[in-house]
């Protein structure tokens, strides 16, 4: 499936602007964690970030959120594969019971809700722009559990035992990653 069947098959689907840019942002961070930790596997990670929350939406119910999107998929006639349905299914561990494994899986599971925390840190600035936020802006918000209190903040720090990336690497390889779309994501 190329980029651009995938994210019409998105935008089809997910009626929520802001979810459409969070998935963008995630692929984002998952081709800016590929180019760093399997290069040769940025296409698989940068589907896994676009496709993640294809089916999150109020009428799916939270077990099947991360899973429902492979089915779909397939319903159109695009086969996912193993991999990419599982890290999609793992990003949601605690309600698919399916467990992150691979560096993927757990690239996945640690930057969903970074991206959340990276682009409230931009829209709380006075010109709400990702080009002035820096990596210690990120890492002073982190700090402050009532500043995106919905940030899962202990999943983010999993970066350090699951993917061998110290907090600030991996704030600063999403932030750029973020940054190099900030024109789709309109900061």
């Amino acid at each position: 499936m190329k980029r651009e069947e995938a994210l019409e098959f998105i935008k089809e689907r997910v009626d929520e602007e802001n979810i459409v840019k969070h998935m963008l942002a995630t692929e984002a961070v998952m081709r800016g964690l590929a180019r760093k930790l399997e290069p040769e596997k940025e296409e698989e990670w940068g589907l896994v970030g676009l496709f993640h929350d294809g089916d999150y939406s109020s009428e799916v119910p939270v077990e099947k959120q991360g899973i429902l999107v492979s089915e779909w998929l397939n319903e159109v006639g695009y086969e996912i594969c193993d991999n990419i349905k599982r890290a999609m299914a793992a990003h949601n561990a605690e309600n698919t019971g399916v467990e992150p494994e691979s560096k993927m899986d757990w690239g996945l599971f640690c930057c969903d809700s970074l991206t959340g925390l990276i682009i409230a840190t931009a829209l709380v600035r006075p010109d709400k722009k990702l080009a002035e936020v820096k990596v210690k802006s990120v890492r002073k918000k982190f700090k402050q559990p009532s500043f995106a209190a919905g940030t899962r903040r202990e999943d983010i720090k999993m970066c350090e035992e699951k993917l061998g990336l110290s907090l600030d690497e991996f704030i600063a390889i999403s932030l750029d990653a973020i940054q190099g779309i900030s024109d789709e994501l309109g900061l």
